[in-house]
């Protein structure tokens, strides 16, 4: 017959396993928009090497366009540095909470409120990623000129 202290124990385990679940679907939701602000940031490089060398010999009208549009690509890279850092933080927040909740399953102490706590910050993380990430958007399409 099983020991009944080690039942409960399997027992916690599995409801902390539970628990973590809905934290490692916001992982993957950070993740994800990570990658996609990854690609921009690739993109904005790409285009500021690009444009860099057109400053190497450009005619005389479109010097001051070449540096108008580096100056909005420096500014819309450093709001895409501010998303990956924000969302980042947010990723690194949710993952201690994870571990938290299982240091306070083990050691059978209340860790509620550093969880809502980190989680709470996580969250903010978040969010500020995913206002920088507007902001970077919003500035990318007004400064797009079609002719």
């Amino acid at each position: 017959m099983p020991d009944p202290a080690s039942t409960q124990a399997i027992h916690d385990i599995s409801h902390v396993i539970q628990l973590s679940v809905a934290p490692v679907f916001l992982l993957t939701s950070i993740g994800t928009i990570l990658s996609v602000l990854s690609l921009r940031l690739a993109r904005i490089v790409d285009r500021a090497r690009v444009l860099k060398d057109l400053l190497e010999d450009p005619p005389e009208h479109r010097i001051a366009g070449i540096h108008g549009e580096m100056h909005t690509l420096g500014r819309r890279r450093q709001l895409v540095n501010m998303a990956i850092t924000s969302g980042t933080v947010a990723a690194l927040l949710v993952c201690v909470s994870i571990a938290t909740v299982f240091v306070g399953a083990i050691t059978k102490t209340s860790v509620a409120g550093a969880v809502a706590s980190l989680f709470i910050l996580a969250m903010a993380a978040f969010v500020a990623a995913l206002v920088f990430f507007l902001r970077e958007i919003l500035l990318a399409v007004r400064s797009l000129h079609l002719a």
